[in-house]
């Protein structure tokens, strides 16, 4: 004659799975939840990095103009010389 569970051993075997079974969910549920965080903060680092090259940018952006208007005031300041010159040397002839 076959052996025959005891049904209450498989009920209760079955109760340890299930507990078992929703605590895994529970984990994975936790473990997404920190991944989902992890990207957040991720997104917002990025985004920080972002906002700051952009930043930088414009200041180089601002140097480069001020460079640019500094040349320009020297190239103005070497013509009015260069014409300062020249007129000393006509009256000098």
């Amino acid at each position: 004659m076959a052996e025959t569970e005891d049904p209450q051993i498989t009920a209760e075997s079955a109760r340890e799975d299930a507990e078992r079974l929703r605590r895994l969910a529970e984990s994975a549920r936790d473990a997404g939840e920190v991944a989902r965080i992890a990207g957040e903060k991720a997104r917002l680092g990025a985004e920080r990095a972002r906002l700051a090259a952009m930043d930088a940018m414009h200041a180089t952006a601002e140097t480069m103009q001020a460079t640019l208007e500094q040349m320009r005031a020297v190239e103005e300041m070497r013509k009015t010389l260069r014409e300062i010159r020249d007129m000393n040397k006509l009256d000098h002839h």
